[in-house]
């Protein structure tokens, strides 16, 4: 029997780790979602002895719950880490004091924080101790994993995912102005899916009113990973009966809206629940939506999902602000006369266009799901 070298372990375990990570996408706050194992023992005989991820709302860290949990001595043990450990006084300890007091003997770690509050200072410190540290390890799959912390530290602003639920030409209703259903039941299950794994859903004044929707995780089991409700509404146009303003008391629910709005409609709001957000004005009259995502980002938002409309959508698009964009294509032709995703972006040479390539593409019935990335 051939027994995996120690790079397939090691690829095995951070596999596991990544694995972690994952389950609380969108749930760890402003923190990014760590996962962590921990082993002993080698080669073939190798086990896994403790497991963590960030827990809800970003504390405890990974690493604390891994060894915490362990079933089994952890001293002396390889500790497989997402993201470099922390090394600063937070509400908790830092991790990498953590798993020296745990004396562990080796850390592999994904990739080095950028946080300029890390930034390579777990690492050290952890090397100090004497215990053995590798860097780089799976670090792709791990940046991917916290993309929407690393545009937060990096960006000042939140990952941006542009979503669509289109017919094959573009259309999101008709002359008419229906839209329910375009795309099936499938499609729409994952379009719920997406609203949990983010930190925040943003939708613009128009489709707030016109749809009235609620913006919520319908998923069994998923109830509770709703993401905070945003509604971009420089004029505050949104009426007080609105699903989104009525379950404010409920959920949390943010009105961005000019700098300087009426104060009596502003505390209308405010009285029922909502949180206003004053933004500034760009130079085209109307809201500045880098400064809104930058506010976003000091609010600890590292992932925002933008469902609509056409003009929040093209506003964000003119500006390169979008990162993602998840695509649901239903088998239909609806025509110019209906209702397009994207309203104008001033686009007069192709050269201008906005470019992104595709990344995945998933049947869901008779519909596709299709995932594009920012063309850099």
């Amino acid at each position: 029997m051939t027994h995996p070298a120690p790079s397939d372990l090691d690829d095995r375990f951070m596999t596991v780790a990544l694995s972690m990570a994952r389950r609380n996408v969108g749930r760890t706050g402003a923190n990014p979602s760590v996962g962590c194992v921990i082993t002993q023992g080698e080669g073939n005989t190798t086990r896994i002895v403790g497991r963590g991820v960030t827990a809800l709302d970003g504390r405890p860290h990974a690493e604390t719950i891994a060894i915490e949990a362990a079933t089994d001595a952890v001293e002396g043990g390889t500790a497989y880490v997402t993201l470099e450990p922390c090394s600063h006084q937070g509400k908790t300890g830092p991790c990498a004091d953590a798993l020296i007091a745990a004396k562990i003997a080796r850390v592999v770690v994904a990739f080095e924080d950028p946080n300029p509050r890390v930034a390579g200072q777990g690492i050290a410190r952890l090397r100090e101790a004497g215990i053995e540290v590798e860097v780089g390890l799976m670090a792709r799959d791990a940046r991917q994993v916290v993309a929407g912390f690393l545009a937060r530290i990096q960006k000042k602003r939140p990952l941006v995912t542009l979503k669509f639920a289109t017919s094959l030409d573009g259309r999101i209703a008709t002359h008419t102005g229906a839209s329910q259903w375009i795309t099936n039941p499938m499609a729409r299950r994952r379009a719920h899916l997406l609203r949990a794994s983010h930190d925040a859903i943003m939708v613009g004044s128009t489709t707030a009113i016109m749809d009235d929707p609620q913006l919520t995780c319908r998923i069994a089991g998923l109830e509770g990973h709703s993401p905070v409700r945003l509604v971009a509404d420089g004029r505050l146009r949104l009426p007080l009966t609105a699903k989104l303003v009525r379950s404010a008391g409920d959920l949390p629910t943010w009105l961005l809206t000019l700098d300087g709005a009426d104060k009596v409609r502003t505390k209308a709001y405010a009285d029922c629940g909502m949180d206003v957000v004053p933004v500034s004005q760009g130079e085209n009259g109307l809201m500045d939506m880098d400064s809104a995502l930058r506010i976003l980002g000091e609010r600890g938002v590292n992932t925002l999902l933008v469902e609509g409309g056409a003009h929040l959508a093209s506003s964000l698009l003119q500006n390169d602000l979008v990162d993602r964009l998840v695509w649901f294509r239903a088998p239909s032709i609806i025509g110019g006369d209906g209702t397009g995703a994207v309203a104008p972006v001033g686009v007069d040479r192709l050269d201008m266009a906005p470019t992104f390539h595709l990344t995945n593409s998933r049947p869901l019935g008779n519909n596709v799901m299709e995932t594009y990335e920012r063309e850099l």
